[in-house]
C-alpha cells in the first residue's frame, strides 16, 4: 500500500530546518572540489566575480521558481505538475522524470567521489601525506583508481549511510540531519580559512598567503573568456542544484506561508558564501607551498595533499579537510537522492524506503561501470570503453551536468514564461513574503527571455 494512502503529507519541521536542508542539498563537492579548480583553471578573480554575478541574477530567479512550483503543486513534480495541467500531455510533464533520471545518473558517480574523499581522510589520518611530492601524490590518486574493490567499498559506505538517512523522512531524516552537519561544516570551513590565510611562506621569500589572497580577489579581466563565463554558468547550476527537480521536492513539502524570496536568498547566500570561503582555505595554502593553482581537475587530490605533507600538524588539517568535502558531498548526495525517492513513491505508489533502496540499487549499479571506467591498466576493456569520446564515469558527469540539468531548467524556465507567465509566478513566489527581498516586477524580461536563452547556450555547449 502507497505511504501516503490515509496520511498527511510531510511538512519541514521549521523555517530554519528548511533553509539548512535546502542549503545541505546546494553545499556539497561543487562548493570544496569544483569551485577551486575551475577558479584556478579560469584565472582566479575574474571568474569568481562573475560567478557571483550568475547566482544572483540567473540563479536566484530559478530557484525561486523551482521551490515556488512544489510549494504550489504540493506535490512531487512527477505527480504534480501532470494534476496541475488537468492531466495534459504537456512539455512540463517532463520536468519531474528528466530531474529524476539526471540525480540518477549523477549520483552513480558523485557518491563514487564521496567514497574518495572518505578514503583520503582515512589516508591522511595514517599519514599517507608526509613527505608527499607531486609525482607521489599523482600514484597515490593512480593506485586508487587501480582498486575498484576499494572504491566500490567506499562508496557502498555512502550507499548505506545515504539510505539510512532518506528512509526516515523528511523530518527525522532529511532535516534533521541537515541540521546537525551545516553548522559542523560551517565551523570546519572557517577553521581551515583561519589556518590557511595564518601560513607562511614554505620557502624563506616566497609568496605568502597573502598572495594568494591577491590571486583570488582581484579580477583580471584579460583571463577573462566566453568559456569562462560558460563555465561559471555550469558551475552555478551544478552549485545551487538548478534543473535537477531536488528543488521541487522540497518546495512541495512548505507552507503557503513561507517566505520563498528570503528563504530561497539565504540558501544561495550560503551556498556561493560556502563556495568563496573554500577558496579561501585552498588558494592561499597553493601560494604559500609553491604549488598551482591551475593544476585543474586534480588540485584537491594531487596538489593539496602535498601540502598537508609539508605543514605542522598536516595529517589533523588533511583529515580535516578531506571530512569537510565527504560531509559535504553527503548532505548534497541527501538531496539527489531525497528527489527520485519521493517522487517514485508518489508516482508508483510504494513505501518511501521500498523506493529509496530500489533507487539506491540502481544507483550503485550505474556507478559500477563508472568505477571499473576509471581503471588506468591497459587491459582495463571498461577504461577502452568510451562513449561520445569519454569514458563512462566522466560521460555520466557529461550527461547529467552538461545536458540533463541545462534540459530541465529550460523546461522550467519555458513553464515560468509561457504557462506558469510571469505575474503568476511572482505573485505566488512572494505569497508569504515577510522579509524585504522579493520578486520584482522590472525583471519580467529578463526572467522570460534571456534566462532560457542563457540556459539553451549552455545546453547548447554541452552538447
Amino acid at each position: 500500500m502507497s505511504e501516503q494512502a490515509g496520511q498527511k503529507r510531510e511538512t519541514w519541521g521549521s523555517r530554519i530546518g528548511f533553509i539548512l536542508s535546502a542549503a545541505g542539498f546546494s553545499i556539497g563537492l561543487g562548493n570544496i572540489w569544483r569551485f577551486p579548480y575551475l577558479t584556478g583553471t579560469y584565472g582566479g578573480g575574474a571568474f569568481l566575480l562573475v560567478y557571483v554575478l550568475i547566482c544572483i541574477l540567473i540563479g536566484f530567479p530559478l530557484f525561486t521558481a523551482e521551490i515556488g512550483l512544489g510549494r504550489k503543486i504540493k506535490r512531487t513534480p512527477i505527480v504534480g505538475i501532470r494534476e496541475y495541467t488537468g492531466g495534459k500531455t504537456t512539455p512540463a510533464n517532463l520536468i519531474g522524470w528528466v530531474g529524476c533520471i539526471a540525480c540518477i545518473i549523477l549520483m552513480a558517480y558523485y557518491m563514487v567521489i564521496i567514497g574518495w574523499m572518505f578514503a583520503y581522510a582515512v589516508e591522511s589520518l595514517k599519514g599517507a601525506f608526509h613527505g608527499a611530492t607531486p609525482d607521489s601524490t599523482k600514484a597515490m590518486f593512480g593506485e586508487l583508481m587501480k582498486n575498484p574493490v576499494k572504491m566500490a567499498g567506499y562508496t557502498l559506505f555512502v550507499v548505506f549511510t545515504l539510505g539510512i538517512t532518506v528512509t526516515q523522512g523528511v523530518k527525522d531524516g532529511v532535516e534533521r540531519t541537515c541540521k546537525f552537519l551545516l553548522p559542523i561544516l560551517g565551523i570546519m570551513l572557517i577553521v581551515l580559512a583561519v589556518n590557511s590565510v595564518m601560513m607562511k611562506p614554505a620557502v624563506e621569500g616566497g609568496k605568502t598567503a597573502l598572495d594568494g589572497l591577491k590571486w583570488y580577489l582581484t579580477p583580471d579581466f584579460s583571463k577573462l573568456s566566453w568559456e569562462a563565463v560558460l563555465a561559471a554558468l555550469g558551475q552555478a547550476f551544478f552549485s545551487i542544484g538548478i534543473g535537477i527537480a531536488t528543488a521541487v521536492v522540497y518546495g512541495s513539502y512548505l507552507g503557503d506561508d513561507s517566505d520563498l524570496p528570503m528563504d530561497s536568498f539565504w540558501v544561495i547566500s550560503m551556498d556561493t558564501g560556502f563556495a568563496i570561503v573554500a577558496g579561501v582555505v585552498v588558494f592561499p595554502a597553493l601560494f604559500c607551498y609553491g604549488m598551482d593553482p591551475t593544476s585543474g581537475f586534480g588540485l584537491v587530490f594531487e596538489a593539496l595533499p602535498v601540502i598537508f605533507g609539508q605543514m605542522p600538524g598536516g595529517t589533523i588539517w588533511g583529515a580535516m579537510f578531506f571530512i569537510l568535502a565527504a560531509l559535504a558531498g553527503f548532505t548534497s548526495g541527501i538531496g539527489y537522492l531525497e528527489a527520485p525517492a519521493a517522487s517514485f513513491a508518489e508516482y508508483f505508489k510504494v513505501s518511501r524506503k521500498a523506493s529509496t533502496w530500489g533507487v539506491l540499487l540502481v544507483m550503485f549499479l550505474l556507478g559500477i561501470p563508472a568505477i571499473l571506467s576509471l581503471n588506468p591498466d591497459p587491459a582495463n576493456t571498461w577504461a577502452a570503453y568510451k562513449i561520445m569520446g569519454r569514458d563512462i564515469f566522466n560521460f555520466f558527469d557529461h550527461l547529467s551536468g552538461d545536458i540533463m540539468m541545462p534540459l530541465c531548467a529550460i523546461l522550467v524556465a519555458l513553464y515560468l514564461s509561457f504557462d506558469w507567465k510571469f505575474e503568476n509566478y511572482r505573485d505566488d513566489c512572494n505569497l508569504g513574503a515577510k522579509g524585504f527581498i522579493r520578486i520584482p516586477g522590472w525583471i519580467s524580461l529578463f526572467v522570460s527571455y534571456c534566462i532560457p536563452l542563457a540556459l539553451i547556450v549552455i545546453l547548447y555547449r554541452g552538447l
